[in-house]
């Protein structure tokens, strides 16, 4: 069993006359990994390679200046994040790579703002890189677009009216990272990798992958395959909130990434993370549950799914410094 390709072609607004054959092989993938390729997603190529130029241009900037943009500096966590900082795998070393955070910047007197939900608030922009906030908040536009598109297949996939997710992405929480991760270390033991195992948190993820390769998805019989680059794609992947959403239907899959195919070079990624509004209620959908039983997932919102994965993985982090002085 590999990863599917579905292209979008014919089926990239509401109606579109390939919908309901892409949103069957969208349910196909959704049951099997959670992952599959998008082809003809409509997004331009250009635009995804300006955004890889601008992930190394951010990247090269002195680490200095890096840490002076820390995520540590911002309440909702917008900003650069260091190597190691992260451990998405508690049997495994902190994850060898190093990214920036960024996302929509809503206004000071949005009430999400106000209150002082996870995502809702201004990102830190590198004055020395003047056009780093234009094309970042152009991209999260674009792939606003595409994950909402996402959405709506996925309805359809579930025998729902085309719309029934677009109330509870109205405000959406998203999340743009640029990855860097270096070369895997020579010699490096079987307990280190650039991010270790792990299944995202949200709704849906599209990745950008450069031509190095290094993601690896495991598969429901618990082998791990490559998601080999594709010209023109995007690797998509569903998070945790989705089996929530399906009582259990729709499934989010492990996936870890080793750089170990890029003849010593840094290996560059893009992960886009959509999720519904910080309120929206993660209730299974209509037809999911058998009757007379019981929901297999307890009710929540958005917003506290969120926060609650926040908090293991980072704790996993300090766990670990802790453990190592001692």
């Amino acid at each position: 069993m590999g990863i599917p390709v579905l292209d979008l072609t014919g089926a990239l607004v509401p109606g579109g006359p390939r919908s309901a054959e892409v949103a069957r092989a969208f349910r196909s993938a959704a049951m099997a990994s959670g992952f599959f390729y998008v082809r003809h997603h409509g997004v331009d190529a250009a635009m995804v390679e300006r955004q890889f130029d601008i992930t190394r241009r951010l990247m090269a900037l002195p680490i200095e200046r890096r840490e002076q943009l820390s995520i540590e500096h911002s309440p909702i966590m917008r900003g650069y994040e260091g190597l190691g900082a992260q451990t998405l795998d508690a049997a495994m070393k902190p994850d060898l790579k190093e990214s920036f955070y960024c996302g929509m910047d809503w206004p000071a007197d949005h009430p999400y703002v106000k209150a002082g939900y996870q995502t809702y608030g201004p990102s830190q922009w590198p004055a020395e890189l003047p056009d780093v906030r234009a094309h970042c908040e152009a991209y999260i536009d674009a792939m606003n677009r595409l994950s909402l598109r996402l959405m709506q297949l996925m309805a359809l996939s579930l025998d729902l009216p085309e719309d029934y997710f677009d109330a509870a992405c109205h405000d959406p929480m998203v999340t743009l990272r640029m990855v860097r991760y270096p070369a895997h270390p020579e010699g490096a033991d079987e307990r280190t990798f650039g991010a270790g195992a792990h299944t995202d948190w949200g709704a849906v993820t599209i990745l950008a992958q450069d031509a190095h390769g290094g993601l690896e998805v495991q598969m429901p019989g618990g082998s791990w395959v490559a998601a080999t680059p594709m010209d023109g794609t995007f690797v998509v992947n569903l998070g945790d909130m989705i089996p929530r959403w399906t009582n259990g239907l729709y499934h989010s899959n492990p996936h870890r990434v080793r750089n170990l195919y890029s003849g010593g070079q840094a290996r560059y990624s893009i992960p886009f993370f959509y999720e519904p509004e910080y309120l929206a209620r993660i209730v299974p959908v209509p037809g999911t549950v058998p009757a007379g039983e019981a929901p297999r997932y307890t009710p929540c919102t958005a917003g506290e799914h969120l926060q609650e994965m926040y908090r293991k993985t980072y704790g996993l982090q300090k766990q670990a410094a802790t453990e190592g002085a001692a």
